[in-house]
């Protein structure tokens, strides 16, 4: 691939009459598609049109268990023992607030006994296994002479006279539930209800939008004047990023604009920028419907994806639009421009593509299923660009053009910079004066410094969630308020870690293993974070207290067969979730102050420490279940996958780079901005408190795939003309007029789009926005500056290959 652009001179022919230009020139590729460019664009119209109506149809929706690491053992031991975990994997909790009084009060408990119906009657809810006061799941236990009483805490054809009231208020203390399921202050409940993944009717996946929109139709506007409703679960927390989802569609389309803004200041030319813009829509089009084929649903996770699409297309075509506007200001042919600059870009942009593709590809080595389909969509995303970018848009412009005033500026604002004349001319000779030594030694020290400060701030950045709440929220979003509501008020909070206790059949509740738990409740309620413990352990010797006229001195195990199969008796009656049906499987649960990655490091690194000095082969404690459980697992993938990513990304783009350039050196002056810039980014996400997690695992990834085009465009043309014995301040000068300002261009149009999601409601998205919008513009600076300073020191002399 060879140009030269001196003195609008061009190494192909100025063709004027197309009749002129011989079709059988260039590769067989370009005859293919140029020869036959009427069948080409009418197949690119068809499979838009069937895509297109296939995207309307994209559902979009969530799954648990594609948030989680699904083959790690820990989660395996979750997934093994699913039935058996009631409440302890998806479940919602429904917290009605009396905000005027206490529990124990007629018109507050009526509320609380509809929120509790309704939603038993919702779909997707596992109806057995709810709790709360209304339910006859929910029971309380007593000695009496004689023996043991009990039953339902809700009195029996209870209807809120004061007598009623009396002996609610008994049941309850009676119960052990506050903290639990009554607040520390009496003043609110809980309704606890676990969810099916999948309707029971149908056998489809449980759609979590509508979930969330019935719960605010049906359960929240059940509030009164003082009666309260807060909801938290993952149920709700993904509807609420769904129902965002809305508000997303409006910063893309503002990125659109934006796009579409900058391109035409660029350009001056409303033709080719409407094409430009309108292609890049389609190539999202037919990534959505492409999705749809394949059974994709779109997460709110994978909302990335389409404007990465949409922002590489564009990148893409404005390099093809770049190189015809030149070619037809210089007086060839449209028709002719379009075939001159496929073959000048083509094996660039490919490469450029396929680069892209590995670096998403790359994150299918993560072990969690939503990461892995964010690189299968994204990659297939990009598939589709090599054909609507790199085939349609040349064969498009064939066609319509460009307007010749706005071509001819083009070749006149190039001859401008050659000169030295105009804002932007002296802008791109300041660029090309770092291919001198001194500014080059700048350059390269300035980046030595950086990327030692950087690297030193960035070995403090951790893993998993930083702040309390949901971090995908705002921290205050309705769902924060709600969650932070139950933290302060409940012992039992959302965030719960949970330990399976497995034993041989029929001995879950042996002398040795209920001790055995015993110490381990022991050990974590002792550790910061924690709050509190429950677990068959608990539950029993509470059982044996109340069955020794509640003696508190009896609150305790004691080594009686018959005692505790007694006590355990009355367990299951009162809480038949206690214990699976073949007493083989029981859980301690810890309810943890937050979610923090260090709080969950901690709970973790002690759950394991126990198992090493008290796992036997009859008796097992395996983490890890609870949605803090689950997460504490999440974090040490993603702690595992950050640097085995980058370590195969950064591998495969270096061989990418080599095809292309075919020179080690070069490969080097591509990947050290992109380094840098990753290890910036890093440092960037410790100052912000951001931690590395699933949200934001992939955007170091992604920024390296869409990064590597800079550096593919400037070097494929600045090796060209200095293998043609150009020198290489004349070389990179000829790259940057050429791609170097298209390069400036796109840099800055996507990060003007992409900055609009620092104000999304969603905050991964608003993280996403600020990390991205960085590692675009230093992208582009670091391709700018550093590819000439270090080409100063690598590619000062490049042997000369001959072109004939």
């Amino acid at each position: 691939m060879t140009i030269n652009l001196d003195d609008g001179a061009n190494e192909f022919p100025v063709v004027v009459n197309p009749k002129d230009f011989d079709k059988r020139s260039g590769s067989l590729l370009e005859r293919i598609i140029f020869n036959n460019r009427l069948v080409v664009t009418c197949i690119f119209v068809i499979v838009t049109c069937l895509l297109g109506f296939q995207a309307r149809q994209l559902v979009v929706n969530a799954n648990f268990e594609r948030m989680i690491p699904s083959s790690h053992p820990y989660i395996r031991n979750y997934l093994d023992h699913k039935v058996e975990l009631r409440g302890l994997g998806n479940s919602i909790r429904i917290v009605v607030e009396n905000t005027k009084g206490d529990i124990y009060d007629a018109e507050y408990l009526s509320v609380l006994q509809k929120v509790n119906d309704t939603a038993f009657l919702m779909q997707g809810v596992d109806r057995p296994w709810m709790k709360s006061l209304w339910t006859p799941f929910v029971r309380w236990a007593e000695q009496i002479e004689g023996g043991i009483d009990g039953g339902p805490v809700m009195p029996d054809n209870f209807d809120g006279s004061p007598k009623n009231i009396e002996q609610l208020r008994h049941n309850i203390a009676r119960a052990g539930i506050v903290g639990l399921l009554v607040a520390d202050d009496y003043k609110s409940s809980i309704v606890q209800v676990p969810l099916l993944d999948r309707y029971a009717d149908s056998g489809k996946p449980l759609d979590y939008g509508a979930f969330s929109r019935e719960m605010e139709f049906k359960i929240r506007s059940l509030e009164t004047p003082k009666v309260k409703i807060h909801i938290v679960g993952f149920a709700k927390l993904v509807g609420d990023l769904i129902e965002g989802l809305s508000k997303v569609v409006k910063f893309f389309a503002a990125s659109v604009l934006i796009a579409t803004f900058f391109l035409f200041i660029y350009t001056r030319c409303i033709r080719s920028t409407l094409l430009l813009v309108t292609i890049a829509l389609l190539g999202v089009v037919c990534q959505l419907g492409a999705m749809h084929l394949l059974g994709y649903e779109l997460d709110p996770y994978l909302i990335l994806s389409p404007f990465l699409i949409f922002a590489i297309g564009l990148s893409h075509g404005a390099q093809k639009m770049n190189g015809i506007m030149q070619d037809v200001g210089r007086g060839t042919h449209k028709y002719v421009a379009a075939r001159y600059t496929f073959r000048r870009l083509f094996i660039a942009g490919l490469t450029a593509l396929l680069t892209n593709v590995v670096g998403f590809a790359v994150l299918m080595t993560i072990d969690i299923p939503v990461i892995k389909d964010l690189a299968l969509t994204t990659s297939l995303g990009v598939f589709i660009l090599i054909f609507t970018k790199l085939f349609m848009i040349p064969v498009a412009l064939s066609y319509i053009g460009v307007s010749p005033a706005a071509a001819k500026r083009s070749v006149r604002d190039q001859g401008g910079a050659a000169s030295g004349g105009g804002l932007f001319a002296d802008f791109l000779n300041f660029l090309n004066t770092f291919t001198e030594r001194r500014r080059a030694s700048v350059a390269v020290l300035v980046t030595l410094v950086l990327a030692v400060i950087a690297f030193s701030i960035s070995s403090h950045i951790q893993i998993g969630d930083l702040d309390q709440g949901a971090p995908e929220l705002r921290p205050d979003s309705r769902y924060n308020r709600d969650s932070a509501f139950v933290t302060a008020h409940y012992g039992q909070t959302a965030d719960q870690f949970a330990v399976i206790i497995k034993t041989p059949k029929l001995s879950c509740d042996s002398y040795a293993a209920l001790l055995e738990t015993g110490r381990l409740a022991w050990k974590l309620e002792r550790l910061e974070g924690v709050q509190g413990t429950t677990s068959l352990y608990t539950k029993e010797i509470h059982m044996l207290g109340a069955s020794n006229e509640g003696n508190p001195k009896m609150a305790s195990l004691y080594h009686s067969e018959r005692a505790i199969g007694s006590a355990i008796q009355r367990v299951m009656d009162d809480a038949p979730d206690a214990i699976n049906p073949s007493c083989s499987i029981v859980t301690l649960v810890a309810f943890l102050t937050d979610h923090k990655a260090e709080t969950l490091d901690r709970v973790l690194k002690a759950v394991e420490a126990f198992g090493r000095e008290h796992n036997q082969s009859e008796l097992e404690f395996l983490p890890a279940a609870g949605s803090s459980g689950i997460e504490a697992i999440t974090n040490i993938v993603v702690k595992q996958s950050n640097t085995r990513m980058l370590f195969i990304l950064y591998t495969a783009t270096a061989l990418l780079c080599y095809f292309t350039f075919r020179s080690w050196r070069a490969v080097v002056v591509a990947l050290i901005p992109l380094i840098l810039t990753s290890v910036l980014c890093e440092a960037l996400m410790v100052c912000l408190g951001i931690g590395i997690k699933v949200a934001t695992l992939p955007v170091i990834a992604l920024g390296v795939g869409v990064g590597v085009d800079y550096a593919l465009y400037l070097l494929s043309i600045q090796l060209a003309l200095q293998r043609r014995g150009e020198t290489l301040t004349k070389a990179y000068g000829h790259a940057l007029q050429f791609t170097g300002k298209v390069v400036a261009l796109i840099g800055v149009t996507m990060a003007a789009g992409v900055v609009t999601w620092a104000w999304s409601p969603i905050k991964f998205q608003a993280d996403m926005g600020i990390l991205l919008t960085f590692m675009f513009l230093w992208n582009m600076v670091g391709a700018l500056i550093l590819i000439p300073a270090l080409s100063n020191f690598l590619l000062n002399k490049v042997p000369l290959r001959n072109t004939r």
